[in-house]
């Protein structure tokens, strides 16, 4: 039996903020933003590469959801990916190598945490 992990909803206070800086500073891709009715609207975007994507909107989160922590991308270069992320100016922390396993943070306009994540560690590609 599969079990796919393949959307994780977020909670955001501002849906055209947290639109913005997911597609335009993380560079996520958008996969859709509509207004199915009732006052809802959903925003899923997926990550370069990733079979997963995250969601967030109006009428989808309870309304008093904590941020969510801890969301991991993982990617072959984490140095790289960083430099990019800050050019975009996305607030990522220093490269912490934890026994060859290598993480660094950022976290969105709403306090949903992230970690590069590299399991090459600090060695370049």
């Amino acid at each position: 039996m599969d079990m796919r992990l393949e959307l994780i909803p977020l909670p955001v206070s501002d849906v055209d903020r947290s639109k913005a800086f997911y597609l335009h500073a993380v560079g996520f891709r958008l996969d859709h933003d509509v207004e199915p009715g009732n006052g809802m609207r959903v925003v899923q975007l997926t990550p370069p590469g990733s079979a997963c994507s995250i969601a967030f909107g109006t009428g989808m989160t309870r309304p008093d959801a904590g941020p969510v922590h801890g969301i991991h991308l993982v990617v072959d270069d984490i140095a790289a990916v960083r430099e990019a992320l800050r050019s975009r100016g996305v607030d990522v922390g220093e490269v912490r190598d934890l026994g060859g396993v290598a993480f660094a943070s950022f976290s969105d306009p709403d306090g949903n945490t992230w970690e590069l994540q590299s399991l090459r560690g600090l060695q370049a590609r």
